[in-house]
């Protein structure tokens, strides 16, 4: 389009196709619940196995357990309380996929933390446990980022040239 005037082949038109809301699938589909509902349970494990563990290395040697025990307690925690959360509200795909970024990212800095911690042979059948269920938190919240995207991008409006 030189000086104003219009387009060289005039047969060409371009039209949006948008979904409307019938068409989208919720953010709440049996899949998604599933792996939502499995993080939630997994993290509730790793609450209670961590803060037993906590527990008892207060009682019996009246001293701190180290920060990453704790940190993997906080992040259960949140997990647990905000996802409760948002079993109840219904937030949309955009918030949902950040939800999920931010939890998976202080997940993996909670395996990281058990991989390196408890990983031996020579800790008890707890630790390993903890370490399992960290994985499948970490693991759950990873396929919910990439099954969320790829709703939210299946959804988006598309743009197409029709001849």
């Amino acid at each position: 389009m030189a000086f104003g005037r219009g387009p060289r082949t005039p047969h060409t038109t371009t039209t949006t196709t948008t979904t409307n809301h019938a068409d989208r699938r919720s953010v709440f589909d049996p899949l998604l619940s599933l792996t939502n509902l499995l993080v939630w349970i997994s993290s509730v494990i790793v609450l209670g196995i961590s803060a037993y563990e906590i527990h008892q290395f207060k009682k019996y040697y009246d001293a701190y357990p180290g920060a990453r025990i704790v940190y993997i307690l906080v992040i259960a925690v949140l997990t647990v309380a905000f996802f409760l959360l948002s079993f109840l509200l219904h937030p949309r795909p955009s918030h949902t996929l950040l939800f999920n970024l931010i939890f998976s990212y202080l997940w993996l800095v909670a395996v990281a933390f058990a991989a390196r911690i408890y990983s031996s042979s020579h800790v008890a059948s707890k630790w390993h446990a903890l370490e399992a269920f960290t994985f499948i938190t970490f693991f759950g919240l990873f396929f919910n980022i990439l099954y969320t995207w790829w709703q939210w991008h299946r959804a988006a409006p598309r743009t197409a040239a029709v001849v």
